[in-house]
């Protein structure tokens, strides 16, 4: 069912944009594969130019189950892909559009190239690529500059901290970490992260989604390279609450507490 205004306005989609843009997020992040990126291009047209756009491409559906895709990265696709989601956002440039997926059939290099030229074209500002692996990140960074590498990064996901993450601090390459609340649900079985994250945001008087943003945010200077998180809400308070984590700095030993609970070495990808 498509969700109106004035059904909640807490939820409306355009009002949740217009909200984390008036609260001074810059980046507004989308993909083809999405369904809703004429929606976003709606809720920023009349503010555009003060909006990073940030889609993405590759991931093709079989027919309409969710979760079952296929990959597509060849350049003439790269080029079709890249024309219709300007269409649908209604705008000339994409600051930042990437390889939705790796293909295990087209080399990246080929990709990157197709992507290269758009930006050439000024139809792109810059070059993305997310879930890949450090091989590929750096195959393609030899080809055109990377400018963001975007990869699920949370205390439950922290599958990214080897060699991943190393590579793209090597190259300069900006992380962009999706989920970084693992979904609103961060997964501990036996519970005693997440009695450490509370623990940690009631000493702030914040929300345990606002103490895990956080702790994403200081991943940056442990690892010496830009890390931006991108949380996803449907909720108007929700966004505002994900913004005001940015200024949440949590101490030494709190991170180390957080880091301690959440074992890198046993947790997935």
């Amino acid at each position: 069912m498509r969700l109106r205004a004035d059904d909640d306005p807490d939820r409306d989609p355009a009002r949740v944009i217009g909200a984390a843009l008036d609260a001074g997020v810059r980046m507004v992040d989308t993909a083809d594969a999405y369904g809703n990126e004429e929606l976003v291009g709606r809720a920023v047209a009349h503010r555009r130019d003060g909006v990073v756009l940030a889609s993405k491409f590759g991931l093709v559906w079989r027919g309409r189950v969710a979760g079952e895709f296929d990959v597509r990265a060849d350049a003439a696709y790269v080029r079709e892909a890249c024309d219709a989601s300007l269409r649908r956002l209604g705008t000339d440039r994409i600051d930042l559009y990437y390889l939705h997926h790796r293909s295990d059939s087209v080399p990246v290099e080929e990709t990157v190239a197709a992507l290269s030229g758009l930006v050439e074209a000024g139809k792109i500002g810059a070059v993305g690529l997310s879930n890949v692996t450090a091989d590929d990140l750096r195959r393609a960074h030899a080809v055109h500059p990377v400018a963001a590498l975007q990869e699920r990064w949370s205390l439950d996901a922290r599958g990214i901290e080897t060699e991943l993450v190393r590579t793209a601090a090597d190259l300069g390459v900006t992380v962009v970490a999706h989920s970084p609340t693992g979904h609103g649900t961060l997964h501990d079985p036996d519970g005693a992260g997440r009695a450490v994250l509370r623990e940690v945001a009631a000493a702030h008087g914040v929300g345990a989604g606002q103490a895990a943003l956080a702790w994403v945010h200081a991943r940056g200077r442990v690892h010496g390279l830009g890390v931006v998180p991108l949380p996803g809400t449907t909720r108007v308070a929700h966004a505002r609450e994900n913004v005001a984590a940015a200024s949440l700095v949590l101490a030494p030993e709190e991170l180390a507490r957080l880091d301690a609970a959440w074992p890198a070495e046993t947790l997935p990808a």
